[in-house]
Protein backbone atom coordinates (compact mmCIF):
# COMPACT_ATOMS: atom_id res chain seq x y z
CA UNK A 1 0.00 0.00 0.00
CA UNK A 2 1.29 3.45 -0.93
CA UNK A 3 1.69 6.22 1.61
CA UNK A 4 -1.62 8.07 1.93
CA UNK A 5 -1.44 11.86 1.93
CA UNK A 6 -4.21 13.59 3.86
CA UNK A 7 -4.53 16.44 1.40
CA UNK A 8 -8.33 16.52 1.09
CA UNK A 9 -8.99 17.08 4.77
CA UNK A 10 -6.04 19.45 5.04
CA UNK A 11 -7.60 21.61 2.33
CA UNK A 12 -11.03 21.51 3.97
CA UNK A 13 -9.48 22.37 7.33
CA UNK A 14 -7.56 25.25 5.74
CA UNK A 15 -10.75 26.54 4.12
CA UNK A 16 -12.48 26.35 7.51
CA UNK A 17 -9.71 28.33 9.20
CA UNK A 18 -9.53 30.93 6.44
CA UNK A 19 -13.29 31.18 5.84
CA UNK A 20 -13.02 29.97 2.25
CA UNK A 21 -16.22 28.62 0.76
CA UNK A 22 -16.14 25.10 -0.70
CA UNK A 23 -18.80 23.46 -2.84
CA UNK A 24 -19.27 19.79 -3.71
CA UNK A 25 -21.44 18.30 -6.43
CA UNK A 26 -22.91 14.94 -5.42
CA UNK A 27 -23.22 12.41 -8.24
CA UNK A 28 -25.45 9.38 -7.70
CA UNK A 29 -24.16 6.59 -10.00
CA UNK A 30 -27.66 5.20 -10.47
CA UNK A 31 -28.94 8.53 -11.79
CA UNK A 32 -26.21 9.34 -14.30
CA UNK A 33 -26.11 8.40 -17.96
CA UNK A 34 -22.64 6.91 -18.35
CA UNK A 35 -22.47 8.01 -21.97
CA UNK A 36 -23.01 11.66 -21.01
CA UNK A 37 -20.38 11.87 -18.27
CA UNK A 38 -18.01 14.02 -20.33
CA UNK A 39 -20.58 16.78 -20.84
CA UNK A 40 -21.73 16.49 -17.23
CA UNK A 41 -18.20 16.91 -15.88
CA UNK A 42 -17.58 19.79 -18.28
CA UNK A 43 -20.46 21.64 -16.62
CA UNK A 44 -19.09 20.84 -13.17
CA UNK A 45 -15.67 22.15 -14.24
CA UNK A 46 -17.31 25.41 -15.29
CA UNK A 47 -19.14 25.70 -11.96
CA UNK A 48 -17.84 26.91 -8.58
CA UNK A 49 -17.44 23.26 -7.49
CA UNK A 50 -14.28 22.39 -5.56
CA UNK A 51 -15.06 18.69 -4.97
CA UNK A 52 -17.05 15.85 -6.48
CA UNK A 53 -18.85 13.43 -4.15
CA UNK A 54 -19.87 10.00 -5.44
CA UNK A 55 -22.56 7.85 -3.82
CA UNK A 56 -25.99 7.82 -2.28
CA UNK A 57 -28.36 5.89 -0.06
CA UNK A 58 -29.69 3.62 -2.79
CA UNK A 59 -26.81 2.77 -5.12
CA UNK A 60 -27.14 -0.49 -7.01
CA UNK A 61 -24.57 0.34 -9.66
CA UNK A 62 -21.59 -1.98 -10.04
CA UNK A 63 -19.87 0.56 -12.24
CA UNK A 64 -18.66 3.00 -9.56
CA UNK A 65 -14.96 2.34 -10.21
CA UNK A 66 -15.47 2.51 -13.98
CA UNK A 67 -17.41 5.76 -13.56
CA UNK A 68 -14.69 7.31 -11.39
CA UNK A 69 -12.01 6.32 -13.91
CA UNK A 70 -13.94 8.05 -16.66
CA UNK A 71 -14.62 11.14 -14.54
CA UNK A 72 -10.92 11.45 -13.77
CA UNK A 73 -10.11 11.76 -17.46
CA UNK A 74 -12.14 14.98 -17.58
CA UNK A 75 -11.41 16.75 -14.28
CA UNK A 76 -8.72 17.45 -11.69
CA UNK A 77 -11.25 17.97 -8.89
CA UNK A 78 -10.84 15.60 -5.92
CA UNK A 79 -13.33 12.73 -5.96
CA UNK A 80 -14.66 11.74 -2.55
CA UNK A 81 -16.86 8.72 -1.83
CA UNK A 82 -20.10 9.45 0.01
CA UNK A 83 -21.13 5.85 0.71
CA UNK A 84 -24.41 4.50 1.96
CA UNK A 85 -22.99 0.98 2.26
CA UNK A 86 -19.54 -0.71 2.36
CA UNK A 87 -20.21 -2.13 -1.12
CA UNK A 88 -19.82 1.40 -2.50
CA UNK A 89 -16.10 1.59 -1.71
CA UNK A 90 -13.97 2.24 -4.80
CA UNK A 91 -10.20 2.34 -4.45
CA UNK A 92 -9.67 4.69 -7.38
CA UNK A 93 -11.42 7.59 -5.65
CA UNK A 94 -9.26 10.11 -3.79
CA UNK A 95 -10.95 9.88 -0.43
CA UNK A 96 -13.98 8.68 1.49
CA UNK A 97 -16.24 10.23 4.11
CA UNK A 98 -16.29 7.55 6.83
CA UNK A 99 -19.84 8.35 7.91
CA UNK A 100 -21.33 7.62 11.33
CA UNK A 101 -25.06 8.32 11.41
CA UNK A 102 -25.07 9.79 14.92
CA UNK A 103 -28.59 11.20 14.68
CA UNK A 104 -30.02 7.67 14.56
CA UNK A 105 -29.71 4.60 16.75
CA UNK A 106 -29.39 1.90 14.11
CA UNK A 107 -26.23 0.02 15.06
CA UNK A 108 -25.49 -0.84 11.41
CA UNK A 109 -24.93 2.84 10.65
CA UNK A 110 -23.20 3.56 13.96
CA UNK A 111 -20.57 0.79 13.78
CA UNK A 112 -21.49 -2.43 11.89
CA UNK A 113 -20.94 -1.07 8.38
CA UNK A 114 -17.69 0.47 9.60
CA UNK A 115 -16.50 -2.93 10.83
CA UNK A 116 -17.24 -4.40 7.40
CA UNK A 117 -15.49 -1.54 5.62
CA UNK A 118 -12.40 -1.23 7.84
CA UNK A 119 -10.35 -4.16 6.42
CA UNK A 120 -11.01 -2.93 2.88
CA UNK A 121 -10.10 0.66 3.71
CA UNK A 122 -6.90 -0.34 5.52
CA UNK A 123 -5.70 -2.01 2.32
CA UNK A 124 -6.75 0.88 0.09
CA UNK A 125 -5.07 4.14 -0.86
CA UNK A 126 -8.13 6.18 0.04
CA UNK A 127 -7.87 9.13 2.39
CA UNK A 128 -10.35 8.22 5.13
CA UNK A 129 -12.11 11.18 6.75
CA UNK A 130 -14.17 10.34 9.88
CA UNK A 131 -17.44 12.25 9.58
CA UNK A 132 -20.31 12.69 12.03
CA UNK A 133 -23.46 12.46 9.93
CA UNK A 134 -26.63 14.12 11.25
CA UNK A 135 -29.92 13.66 9.43
CA UNK A 136 -32.22 16.65 9.90
CA UNK A 137 -36.00 16.72 9.40
CA UNK A 138 -36.81 18.04 5.94
CA UNK A 139 -40.57 17.82 5.47
CA UNK A 140 -40.79 14.27 4.15
CA UNK A 141 -39.27 10.79 4.33
CA UNK A 142 -35.93 10.91 2.54
CA UNK A 143 -33.91 8.03 1.12
CA UNK A 144 -31.52 8.21 4.09
CA UNK A 145 -34.38 7.82 6.57
CA UNK A 146 -35.98 5.01 4.60
CA UNK A 147 -32.78 3.02 4.13
CA UNK A 148 -31.28 3.59 7.58
CA UNK A 149 -34.61 3.10 9.40
CA UNK A 150 -33.77 6.05 11.64
CA UNK A 151 -35.64 9.23 12.47
CA UNK A 152 -34.10 12.62 11.76
CA UNK A 153 -33.46 15.31 14.34
CA UNK A 154 -36.44 17.67 14.28
CA UNK A 155 -35.82 21.10 12.78
CA UNK A 156 -36.87 22.77 16.03
CA UNK A 157 -34.51 20.66 18.16
CA UNK A 158 -31.46 22.83 17.66
CA UNK A 159 -29.99 22.02 21.06
CA UNK A 160 -30.14 18.29 20.27
CA UNK A 161 -28.38 18.87 16.96
CA UNK A 162 -25.69 20.90 18.75
CA UNK A 163 -25.15 18.24 21.43
CA UNK A 164 -25.00 15.48 18.79
CA UNK A 165 -22.46 17.42 16.75
CA UNK A 166 -20.37 18.07 19.86
CA UNK A 167 -20.47 14.36 20.69
CA UNK A 168 -19.27 13.61 17.18
CA UNK A 169 -16.39 16.03 17.57
CA UNK A 170 -15.39 14.61 20.95
CA UNK A 171 -15.45 11.10 19.47
CA UNK A 172 -12.74 12.20 17.05
CA UNK A 173 -14.69 12.94 13.91
CA UNK A 174 -13.04 15.51 11.65
CA UNK A 175 -16.19 16.81 9.97
CA UNK A 176 -19.82 17.44 10.89
CA UNK A 177 -22.26 16.77 8.05
CA UNK A 178 -25.75 18.26 8.47
CA UNK A 179 -27.98 16.47 5.96
CA UNK A 180 -31.58 17.20 5.03
CA UNK A 181 -31.54 14.25 2.62
CA UNK A 182 -31.84 13.69 -1.10
CA UNK A 183 -34.94 15.37 -2.49
CA UNK A 184 -35.63 17.15 0.80
CA UNK A 185 -38.53 19.60 0.80
CA UNK A 186 -36.68 21.90 3.20
CA UNK A 187 -32.98 22.45 3.70
CA UNK A 188 -31.26 22.48 7.10
CA UNK A 189 -32.39 25.62 8.98
CA UNK A 190 -29.83 28.41 8.99
CA UNK A 191 -30.32 28.80 12.74
CA UNK A 192 -29.27 25.19 13.24
CA UNK A 193 -26.24 25.52 10.97
CA UNK A 194 -25.17 28.62 12.88
CA UNK A 195 -25.65 27.02 16.31
CA UNK A 196 -23.71 23.89 15.36
CA UNK A 197 -20.92 25.84 13.63
CA UNK A 198 -20.41 27.96 16.74
CA UNK A 199 -20.45 24.92 19.04
CA UNK A 200 -17.73 22.87 17.35
CA UNK A 201 -14.18 23.55 16.20
CA UNK A 202 -14.23 21.42 13.07
CA UNK A 203 -15.64 22.14 9.58
CA UNK A 204 -19.36 21.79 8.95
CA UNK A 205 -20.76 20.42 5.68
CA UNK A 206 -24.40 21.09 4.74
CA UNK A 207 -26.43 19.29 2.09
CA UNK A 208 -29.96 18.41 1.06
CA UNK A 209 -32.82 20.56 -0.18
CA UNK A 210 -30.61 23.41 -1.42
CA UNK A 211 -31.97 24.50 -4.80
CA UNK A 212 -31.25 28.22 -5.08
CA UNK A 213 -28.43 30.74 -4.86
CA UNK A 214 -30.12 32.10 -1.73
CA UNK A 215 -30.10 28.63 -0.21
CA UNK A 216 -26.38 28.26 -0.84
CA UNK A 217 -25.66 31.70 0.60
CA UNK A 218 -27.82 30.95 3.64
CA UNK A 219 -25.81 27.81 4.44
CA UNK A 220 -22.52 29.69 4.11
CA UNK A 221 -23.78 32.60 6.20
CA UNK A 222 -24.71 30.10 8.91
CA UNK A 223 -21.13 28.91 9.07
CA UNK A 224 -20.92 26.00 6.63
CA UNK A 225 -17.45 25.47 5.17
CA UNK A 226 -18.81 23.25 2.39
CA UNK A 227 -22.21 23.11 0.70
CA UNK A 228 -23.27 19.99 -1.22
CA UNK A 229 -25.55 20.20 -4.26
CA UNK A 230 -27.11 16.96 -5.48
CA UNK A 231 -30.72 16.80 -6.62
CA UNK A 232 -30.76 20.35 -8.01
CA UNK A 233 -27.88 19.49 -10.34
CA UNK A 234 -29.31 16.03 -11.13
CA UNK A 235 -32.56 17.63 -12.26
CA UNK A 236 -30.93 20.49 -14.15
CA UNK A 237 -27.34 20.31 -15.34
CA UNK A 238 -27.58 24.06 -16.10
CA UNK A 239 -28.24 24.76 -12.40
CA UNK A 240 -24.97 26.60 -11.76
CA UNK A 241 -25.23 28.69 -14.93
CA UNK A 242 -28.67 29.82 -13.85
CA UNK A 243 -27.78 30.76 -10.28
CA UNK A 244 -24.58 32.52 -11.37
CA UNK A 245 -26.58 34.63 -13.83
CA UNK A 246 -29.33 35.52 -11.33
Amino acid sequence: METITNTIYAEIRSAFQNKIRLLAVLIDPDKVDFENIESLIAKINQSPATHIFIGGSLVFSVLIEKMISKIKTFTQLPIVLFPGHPSQIADNADGILFLSLLSGRNSDYLIEHHVQAAPVLKKSNLEVIPTAYLLIESGGITAVEEVSKTKPILRKHIEKAVATAQAGELMGNKLIYLEAGSGALYSVPTEMIEAVSKAVEIPVIVGGGIRTKEGIESAYSGGATMVVIGTAFENDSEFFNQILND
